[in-house]
């Protein structure tokens, strides 16, 4: 019989913060700039350069650390990390080792359509600063070195090894981006690196207590490229066991096209960085009424909010989850709730579906609108007094999104005010049976779907006003 073995998995996020300065000089932290432009004698590594810590920097770690419960240590250090790669030319990284910012924490990650969750620690959330970027050109054998990127500020969040599964590893990686949005320290867009992640995988046989020999994949990109990475990673260490051999302790690369990773090193222990405190910076120490001032900063955090939306208001995991993966979106539906004036699920399916649908096609957000939550719930509620159709009320979306007018207006300019006047409708339902013998013979002979195209016939006839409830029940009293 095939031994069952268990995966276990530790994640280290790596979320850039949206400081407009970097961590330890005055350049601009800025994406997109022409290479090598937001440089300085620091970024460089040019002898004789001092950095000055960023205080803000501090304080957004600090807020990360409050959101995921963690023990805020109001004194530490900053230390030397040495190691040498081209994108970084001090040939050392200015981070934490010992003594990190926030230590001792945990997150509940909800990993189910039913809300269960799974609580996550975190073992730390430390500053550092950011390394270059090597530019591959394909024009000649070598590498370009940008080094924009060089000292904007980082933390790293490093989960205890709590995770058994691919779908657990994506819920937890989920919440991590959803709270960090949610302080608004971090624009969390993968495309430019704004959030990394390296994975950490090891198995152990059922019902072992040691794990198992872990392998590491660096700057895995995209969350639904880590479910594969560690999917992928499992399964080549259980064969390699069945096969009778070990696993070693190495840096691996995944390879999101090929579906597989590669050998980088053999991965080296955190004596092989010669850590040693920076000695051109002194402690950082962070007041009393610094830490209260930021602890009250936190909002309620979308995981929390997730599940008090399926309680309080009854919508589905799949709405709620949406909703809440978006700060902006998920005030603006509490704004709507907070008038009163629809169900939930109605504003949900607006918002969800055909909002959703134009912002995305216009690369445009909420706050580029002048859709207000009472311009939507008034055009909502026509719908629900059934004064326009659901088709009516897509045209009023499209009118109102992006202009001053109300949905009143909008009815009025365009006509689109429902017909529900059974006497207006008969004559249209004459009409159109009239004009459709055999589809009428195709329902009267069993068909009963034919009734859905004579429904149809009749909205496009009422040009699309006539109410289509009134207008099947008509149908339905003259075909018998």
């Amino acid at each position: 019989m095939r031994m069952k073995y268990i995966t276990v998995i530790g994640l280290e996020v790596h979320a850039e913060l949206s400081t407009k300065t970097k961590i330890y000089c005055s350049c601009k932290n800025s994406f997109g700039s022409e290479v090598n432009s937001n440089c300085c004698p620091n970024c460089t590594g040019m002898p004789g350069s001092l950095p000055t810590l960023n205080e803000k920097v501090v304080e957004y770690a600090i807020r990360m650390g409050y959101a995921t419960n963690c023990t805020i240590n109001p004194v530490c250090k900053a230390d030397r990390k040495n190691y040498f790669y081209p994108d970084l030319p001090k040939a050392y990284q200015i981070s934490q080792f010992d003594i990190p910012l926030c230590e001792h924490g945990y997150i509940d990650a909800v990993v189910d359509e039913e809300g269960n969750t799974k609580r996550v620690g975190i073992t730390r959330i430390h500053i550092e600063e950011d390394a270059g970027k090597l530019i591959h050109s394909e024009s000649f054998s070598g590498s370009l070195v940008d080094l924009n990127r060089c000292g904007v500020p980082l933390i790293e969040i490093v989960s205890e090894p709590d995770l058994r599964s691919a779908h657990e590893a994506k819920a937890y990686l989920d919440s991590i981006r959803a709270i960090l949005q949610y302080l608004d320290i971090s624009d969390c867009k993968m495309q430019e690196g704004s959030i990394r992640c390296d994975v950490n995988v090891s198995v152990m046989p059922e019902g072992a207590t040691e794990f198992g020999t872990r392998c590491e994949m660096k700057n895995v990109n995209g969350f639904s490229a880590v479910e594969r990475a560690i999917e992928y990673e499992a399964r080549r260490q259980i064969e390699v066991l069945e096969a009778g051999g070990t696993i070693s302790q190495e840096t691996r690369r995944w390879d999101d096209l090929a579906g597989k990773n590669y050998l980088l090193r053999s991965k080296e222990d955190a004596q092989d960085y010669r850590y040693f405190p920076e000695p051109d910076l002194g402690a950082i120490v962070v007041p009393e009424e610094l830490l209260e001032e930021l602890r009250a900063t936190i909002p309620e955090l979308p995981g929390h909010k997730l599940l008090r939306y399926m309680k309080e208001t009854g919508l589905p995991f799949f709405d709620a989850n949406l909703l809440c993966e978006n700060p902006d979106k998920a005030d603006y539906f509490e704004r709507c709730l907070a008038l009163g004036r629809c169900q939930p699920k109605a504003v949900s399916n607006w918002l969800l579906g055909d909002v959703s649908r134009i912002l995305n096609e216009k690369n445009k957000t909420l706050a580029d609108t002048k859709l207000t939550p009472e311009k939507l719930c008034d055009m909502i509620a026509l719908i629900e007094k059934k004064t326009i159709s659901n088709t009516a009320g897509k045209t009023v979306l499209e009118e109102i999104i992006w202009s001053d007018k109300t949905p009143d207006d909008v009815v009025k300019e365009k006509g689109l005010a429902q017909i529900s006047d059974t006497g207006a409708l008969e004559a249209v339902v004459r009409s159109v049976i009239d004009a459709n013998e055999k589809v009428v013979n195709d329902y009267r002979g069993g068909k009963t779907n034919a009734l859905g195209f004579l429904v149809g016939q009749c909205m496009r006839q009422s040009k699309g006003q006539g109410n289509p409830a009134v207008i099947r029940e008509l149908l339905e009293k003259a075909l018998g």
